[in-house]
């Protein structure tokens, strides 16, 4: 994979057109799939690794005017270059959101918990773009649903990662969790990568300031948006998303702790086959084993309800 960074003078040159001088460019924390750079202190440059992160940019320019138009703070686009006249690679050029990322300020769990209060809400007014929306955003791929859970149990054991009592358990866990969940869950935009280094936050206070990084949107289950943040912290973003949704809503709301859990069971499961560490990835889940760590320490520590009863 070629991930080389972009020259200084590409940059310089680029931040030119939006009168920024070279000397107040400076590179912010990358991603898995962009460069990101500071134009000045209005702007932000963000240049794909590799050639096969450019449809994400594409799907992002597409994605933020509608998140926007619903309400979702998330900076808007003021750029989108793809004549190649500078780089190999299309570029895109956003206002800077105020604020640092919630993976930087490692807050306090109760002001955290108030961030994602914040976000909950948030998601709720994007989550009302349901998927009859989808022909005005060509670029967003719906999501499959992908293999039953307890297949992937099976394999877990087969392969040697799992021994029988722990496959037979987990398979248990799952029979018991999909009582609740909904035959046909709706699908909605989703972000598809709600995570603290994606969350910006006003330093001196927990107030959300936006949310970036839209190349994961996707038509998907609701649910799955709150798989990428930590579990301790989702009963204080669904107890936003509720109160966004409000009354008359139709949402299942007694089924959503069930839904969650699956997928934060599923993508813990899926790590235990790809068990390589990832020191280079700034999110939480990056560690081999921090995800099932994650679930062992929410049930231990005594979840509020519904929770514990779906342990």
């Amino acid at each position: 994979m070629d991930t080389r960074q972009p020259g200084r003078e590409t940059i310089a040159a680029i931040a030119a057109r939006h009168r920024v001088p070279a000397e107040r460019v400076r590179p912010a924390h990358p991603g898995v799939a962009n460069h990101v750079f500071l134009l000045g202190e209005e702007l932000v440059l963000r240049i794909p690794r590799t050639p096969a992160f450019v449809p994400d940019l594409r799907k992002e320019v597409e994605v933020i005017p509608a998140a926007r138009a619903v309400g979702v703070r998330t900076p808007a686009v003021v750029a989108f270059d793809d004549s190649r006249s500078l780089l190999d690679l299309p570029y895109l050029v956003l206002v800077r959101t105020p604020g640092a990322d919630l993976a930087q300020l490692d807050r306090a769990e109760t002001e955290a918990g108030q961030v994602f209060q914040q976000v909950g809400r948030e998601l709720a007014k994007l989550h009302r773009l349901t998927a009859s929306r989808a022909a005005e955003l060509p670029s967003v791929p719906a999501d499959d649903a992908g293999e039953d859970p307890r297949d992937l149990v099976g394999r877990l054991r087969a392969e040697g990662h799992l021994d029988r009592d722990a496959a037979r358990w987990l398979t248990g866990w799952f029979d018991r969790l999909a009582t609740h969940l909904p035959p046909d869950p709706p699908h909605v935009l989703v972000h598809g990568d709600i995570a603290p280094q994606n969350l910006l936050v006003a330093p001196a206070s927990a107030t959300l300031t936006g949310i970036v990084d839209w190349g994961d949107a996707q038509w998907a289950d609701p649910a799955v948006e709150f798989a990428k943040i930590p579990l301790r912290g989702v009963p204080a973003m669904l107890d936003g998303y509720r109160q966004g949704l409000g009354h008359g809503v139709p949402g299942a709301a007694d089924r959503w702790e069930a839904r969650i859990l699956w997928h934060h069971l599923v993508w813990a499961l899926t790590r235990l086959r790809d068990s390589a560490a990832r020191p280079d990835h700034r999110h939480w889940s990056a560690p081999p084993a921090s995800r099932l760590l994650n679930l062992l320490r929410f049930f231990a520590s005594a979840p509020p309800a519904p929770w514990a009863d779906l342990g």
